[in-house]
């Protein structure tokens, strides 16, 4: 594929999203930028919020990860994420309603205190900003491939570009402009996966029988692993985890929540929560059954990547018709943008609703800081995917889920814990607590196959953090006074 086709491609989806953003904007005040005047009909929130928290990581790496030996074991974790849609419908959400929050982090500083308010708050900002840059990272470095490499420009150029992309379409449309993008980028991406699975089955003479019958036959058709507790892939490792992650990176993340607070009420929220988690399991599974096409395919055709960079190498490679690179390239910057957009906005969010506040401005006052945070959270994140850059970051998926494990952990503890006991705590002591908690978690995970007969941490890591932060909320509970 040509970066002449690479940019035709990449200027008309811009050119959409730009417009969706223009549009959406229009009118548009403080609350409509942090919660779209919470007017989003159910069913176009529930479409958006299934590729909602699928990136171009997601579509990258989730194909790449079934020849790792994986195979589709991932399905297990998808099992859990619907698991982990229910407990945020029906316990986060009608807390969020009930105190009517723009910041669901608002919730720590009325049970808890400022300090831990603040501490959710960073604790967001460091996860976020990391696995935003990790995501937007991934489709750089394929970007640079495709197009930056062969007219000999910078991967700093590339950066700032897609950046400034980023910027230009949520500056001031904010989550009204993200959510009406997610609905495009989830039609986008499900078509693409849908017609490359046609493409490549057909250019290996398979009707839909055959193709079925080659994924089910192949070695990378196997979804459960209960024989062995050590592996990373045991199911109720996995399963576990899809539950906690899910409600820790959607439930209590200010980014996905915010499409969710964007609903009428907490019944329509409820309605677009559990309908987005039941949609994302078969297309998830058509990502694996797209994985385990694209390593059947480079087999007979001798293509040696693997990994994250196969399902590139097969889709631009010229071994497929042109089209299967435009979808692919329409897949992968919908997913790519999308998720940058809406993390951008969720950034710029809690970082003025719960760092800076809002308490006592005016409304221009509040719209001057709001954009001046915008565009630095930009700048900011920029940076980060050129450090990524500098040291090489792979294995994105796995990075992500990692990084989730550490930075999520202290939030999920202090959410279940409020929400579980009504004790007051001694709210100047939190930060630490939940700066030890993920220490903690490090030496352990250093050190797991040495102590514990063999034994491998996966993301399940992310339990072990949430509970040693509940254990020091305990150790914090304010004891009452006696009369």
């Amino acid at each position: 594929m040509t970066p002449l086709a690479v940019i035709i491609t990449l200027a008309a989806y811009f050119a959409a999203m730009l417009a969706i953003g223009w549009i959406s904007s229009r009118g548009m005040d403080n609350q409509g930028f942090f919660n779209g005047g919470r007017k989003a009909p159910w069913w176009i929130v529930a479409i958006a919020m299934i590729g909602a928290p699928m990136s171009g990581v997601t579509y990258v790496s989730v194909p790449g990860m079934v020849g790792t030996g994986a195979a589709m074991g991932y399905m297990q974790m998808v099992a859990g994420f619907f698991v982990g849609y229910l407990i945020i419908a029906y316990v986060l959400t009608p807390v969020f309603f009930k105190m009517n929050v723009v910041s669901i982090y608002q919730y720590l500083e009325d049970r808890f205190g400022a300090s831990s308010h603040k501490t959710g708050a960073w604790f967001f900002f460091i996860s976020k900003i990391l696995g935003a840059a990790v995501r937007l990272y991934l489709v750089c470095v394929t970007l640079q491939l495709m197009v930056f490499d062969p007219l000999g420009l910078p991967f700093v150029l590339n950066a700032a570009v897609s950046m400034a992309i980023v910027l230009l379409y949520t500056f001031r449309g904010g989550v009204k402009s993200v959510i009406w993008n997610d609905t495009l980028k989830t039609v986008c991406m499900v078509v693409s996966i849908i017609l490359t699975i046609i493409f490549i089955a057909k250019d290996l003479g398979m009707d839909f029988k055959g193709m079925t019958a080659s994924v089910a036959q192949s070695g990378y058709s196997r979804i459960f692993f209960f024989d062995d507790i050590n592996h990373p892939e045991y199911f109720w490792k996995q399963f576990l985890s899809g539950i906690l992650l899910v409600v820790a990176m959607t439930g209590l993340d200010q980014d996905l929540m915010q499409r969710t607070l964007a609903s009428r009420d907490q019944k329509e929220s409820r309605k677009n929560l559990i309908t987005s988690g039941l949609l994302q399991i078969p297309v998830i599974f058509m990502f694996l059954c797209l994985g385990a096409l694209l390593y059947i395919y480079a087999a007979q055709r001798g293509i040696p990547q693997t990994g994250d960079t196969i399902f590139p190498a097969v889709a631009t490679g010229g071994y497929l018709p042109l089209g299967v690179g435009v979808l692919f390239v329409l897949g992968l910057v919908s997913c790519a943008y999308s998720s940058g957009g809406s993390a951008l906005t969720a950034l710029t969010t809690s970082f003025t609703v719960d760092i800076l506040g809002t308490s006592g401005k005016t409304e221009d006052q509040v719209t001057r800081t709001r954009k001046r945070v915008h565009f630095l959270m930009a700048l900011l994140m920029g940076l980060v995917i050129i450090a990524f850059h500098l040291l090489n970051t792979k294995s994105a998926i796995d990075a992500v889920y990692k990084l989730a494990s550490y930075t999520y952990g202290p939030i999920l503890g202090m959410f279940a814990f409020g929400i579980s006991c009504k004790r007051k705590v001694r709210d100047k002591w939190v930060p630490l607590v939940a700066v030890i908690s993920p220490l903690v978690c490090l030496v352990l995970q250093a050190n797991a196959e040495r102590w514990f007969g063999g034994y491998k941490f996966s993301y399940e890591l992310i339990l072990i953090n949430a509970a040693l932060t509940f254990l020091g909320l305990c150790l914090l509970v304010r004891r009452k006074k006696t009369e």
